[in-house]
């Protein structure tokens, strides 16, 4: 077989079969009548949201701490996948953290709800009361809404002021924040973002913070935005300074560099005082929205790398029935699922040249005289590149009947030899190369420990990994390397910074279009390499580079 003759093939045979439902959904929460335990002041709350993964509950998020309030409205928003067909079991626990400090272990338990996600999903908002410990039901309340996310994902940042705000403290000025609510179809308002307070000043100068548009106007430029101004008070009864009307269209006009202002209006003021003009004046310095083209565009590579399984379990490549048995007339599933992915991501690289990873065989003592420049191995290190996938699907050709199938499959080595890669890439504190490193493997890796520690920190730099399982192997450990029912944490108890792994059984596309892997394995890369480049402050270059379309 020929490279072409593989690629022309894959393509042929590859597809989806039993495709899960999958669908983003975001979460709201917001609790009413919670009890105070201390006479003295009110809760100061906070939630966690957990999911059940292999009988226990993880952590996936916990909200804001909002300060003296028995009925709060957390502007923090989760976002999960939903899947159909699966039970996805949600915890929410309910806790008062004192102001001295803001960890779990010492805060009071308030209560806990237990339901799942197609719960909420089916109903758009769900209200149960909370469970104190014992099963014993509170006269607490706590609400979750969910929202689809329609394809508007793409992230905005705003950074807001004011200036001559109105004084509402005797001995001190005003302690402002500012709350931006989304005015829905259906006239009800929804909370998308509540600033931090600045304590003692008329012109705050508030954090810049990111939402996606699909929270801010869904989408709708022209919807309409209530942002309201408030005096923080400690006791949770906050003095109202005044409101203004503004749209996301609006607020592009700051893209430019221009400032965008409002008039801060208090209504009661306007009616009863003959010459007011306005609470205060509240400011859009800048509003910023990148998306992936504009960092592909500015000149980001992708720098793909691929890592095939050479265990034993494979089977003699020999056999007919090994997953490594090379067809004379139709790709296996390693070549069908490195094609697929492979044939996306080459595109976005200029150089086309892909470090090929081996991983589980014995390698002969004159592997290197007759296979010259095919694989890049971990052990011994070869350090060839692959030109484009064709290569690399003549590099496994040529390479796979020199080998014995050996063991074990330990794949953590793999990922931090990416990982120092990408880390070089960190320091230049640029956007010039972000890394996506295709592992295939046909069964349960044999370092999860490790595996685990590497993929905690390779979350800290610009790194996605994909993992598709081949054959019909039980992958049900594999699932908790992808971040979807619950944040991964190292054996030391560190959690991931941001969601990298993608894992899928190939046995789910086997019988449908090599399209349908690729999206699958591929859909939450975009977000990925713009959540990194925001997290890290780091803007797409302004440069244009020349973009070319490739035709088929």
């Amino acid at each position: 077989w020929m490279g072409g003759q593989v690629r022309a093939s894959a393509a042929n045979t590859l597809g989806l079969f039993n495709s899960p439902c999958l669908a983003k959904v975001e979460l709201r929460v917001t609790c009413k009548g919670i009890s105070d335990r201390d006479a003295l002041s009110k809760p100061d709350p906070c939630v966690l949201i957990k999911m059940k993964s292999h009988g226990q509950w993880l952590e996936v998020d916990r909200t804001e701490v909002i300060r003296s309030s028995i009925s709060p409205t957390f502007s923090k928003v989760f976002t999960v996948d939903f899947y159909f067909e699966e039970v996805q079991r949600l915890r929410y626990e309910l806790y008062d953290i004192s102001s001295n400090h803001n960890g779990i272990k010492e805060a009071d338990f308030l209560g806990a709800m237990e339901c799942t996600l197609g719960q909420i999903v089916s109903q758009r908002k769900l209200t149960k009361p909370l469970l104190k410990q014992g099963s014993t039901v509170s006269k607490s309340f706590i609400m979750v809404t969910a929202e689809e996310l329609t394809g508007n994902d793409d992230y905005v940042e705003l950074s807001f002021s004011a200036r001559k705000l109105d004084d509402k403290d005797f001995f001190s000025k005003s302690d402002p924040f500012l709350e931006i609510f989304r005015m829905n179809d259906d006239d009800t308002l929804q909370l998308v973002h509540r600033t931090e307070t600045v304590m003692n000043n008329l012109n705050p100068v508030w954090k810049t913070f990111k939402t996606s548009l699909n929270s801010l106007c869904s989408g709708d430029h022209d919807r309409p935005l209530k942002c309201t101004v408030w005096d923080w008070d400690s006791n949770g009864k906050h003095d109202y300074i005044g409101e203004y009307q503004a749209t996301f269209k609006e607020m592009r006009g700051a893209m430019d560099g221009r400032q965008v202002q409002w008039e801060c209006i208090n209504p009661k003021y306007q009616i009863k005082k003959k010459n007011y003009k306005n609470s205060g004046i509240v400011i859009l310095n800048q509003c910023k929205m990148h998306s992936f083209l504009d960092y592909i565009m500015g000149g980001c590579q992708i720098q793909f790398t691929v890592a095939i399984d050479f265990t034993a379990s494979n089977g003699d490549p020999h056999n007919s029935c090994s997953l490594h048995y090379i067809h004379p007339y139709q790709p296996n599933e390693y070549l069908k699922a490195l094609v697929a992915v492979g044939e996306i991501c080459q595109d976005y690289d200029s150089d086309k040249m892909f470090p090929a990873f081996g991983f589980g065989a014995q390698i002969p003592p004159d592997f290197k005289c007759y296979c010259v420049c095919v694989l890049f191995w971990v052990f011994p290190t070869y350090v060839y590149g692959c030109a484009g996938i064709q290569g690399v699907v003549e590099a496994y050709q040529t390479c796979l009947p020199k080998l014995q199938l050996y063991g074990p499959t330990n794949i953590a080595p793999i990922i931090q030899k990416v990982a120092s890669s990408a880390s070089q890439e960190m320091h230049t504190k640029e956007a010039m190369q972000y890394f996506i490193l295709l592992i295939l493997t046909d069964g349960v890796i044999t370092d999860m420990a490790d595996t685990r520690e590497a993929i905690v920190q390779a979350s800290h730099l610009p790194m996605s990994i994909i993992i598709v399982g081949v054959g019909s192997a039980d992958f049900s450990d594999m699932q908790m390397l992808d971040g979807d029912d619950g944040i991964l944490r190292s054996p030391k108890g560190e959690p991931c910074l941001r969601d990298i792994v993608q894992f899928v059984p190939f046995r789910n596309f086997k019988h449908g279009s090599p399209a349908e892997l690729a999206k699958t394995v591929l859909a939450e890369v975009p977000n990925q390499v713009v959540d990194y480049y925001n997290n890290k402050g780091i803007k797409p270059k302004n440069t244009p580079v020349p973009f070319f379309i490739r035709v088929c």
